[in-house]
């Protein structure tokens, strides 16, 4: 393995990498044990929908030499229907408060999709990934945020590890149950960091 270099995506190259990444890691390319003990991904994309979202914020990607291992996609407002399976969780933020106010008056940027490679998993690259994600939004947002299928425990848990905290549980109508998550950037001892704000039922 070269030095693991954390960076935005900028090329056609970068986003190519990130759909094979992608690919990789669907359920229907995974099997029951591998999606039980290594998580999967939900949403896909393509080409034309990365080229947009990253014309608005760049991803985050890990590469060893030339091959993306990890990215950390980039997600604003301006790009939720592009991506319809993400569209409740925007609509939903419409609706839930942090600290004092909605969410979707606030700054924010969404964690569209995170994912690290077979064979780098467990050395440290999703947590050198979302640090470096924090050194680069953060100037601009103050925090980021994501849902999570509760079908995919591993990266519920590595989530919480990095630094953020669930605040809402809400199911869709296909009967799916998500977690939303915060990482809250703009003062390191969030108020209520253990607490669940405005549980949803599920």
């Amino acid at each position: 393995m070269n030095r693991v270099e954390y960076a935005r995506a900028y090329g056609i190259k970068d986003l190519q990498g990130i759909l094979d990444l992608q690919q990789a890691n669907l359920p229907f390319n995974l099997n029951r044990s591998e999606i039980e003990s290594q998580g999967f991904v939900t949403a896909i994309h393509n080409l034309d929908i990365l080229q947009r979202m990253n014309a608005i914020e760049p991803h985050v990607i890990a590469k060893d030499g030339s091959r993306v291992i990890a990215y950390l996609l980039c997600m604003t407002r301006e790009s939720c229907k592009d991506v319809p399976v993400l569209e409740p969780m925007f609509k939903t933020l419409e609706e839930i408060e942090f600290h004092g106010k909605k969410i979707a008056a606030q700054s924010f940027i969404a964690v569209g999709q995170a994912c690290v490679g077979k064979g780098y998993r467990g050395i440290g690259i999703f947590d050198e990934c979302y640090a470096y994600y924090r050194e680069q939004l953060s100037p601009k947002y103050a925090f980021a945020i994501t849902e999570i299928d509760y079908a995919n425990p591993r990266s519920i848990k590595a989530h919480l590890r990095v630094g953020f905290q669930e605040i809402f549980r809400y199911q869709t109508a296909e009967q799916t149950d998500w977690s939303i998550v915060l990482w809250y950037w703009k003062n390191e001892s969030c108020p209520g960091k253990d607490e669940v704000i405005s549980p949803g039922s599920i």
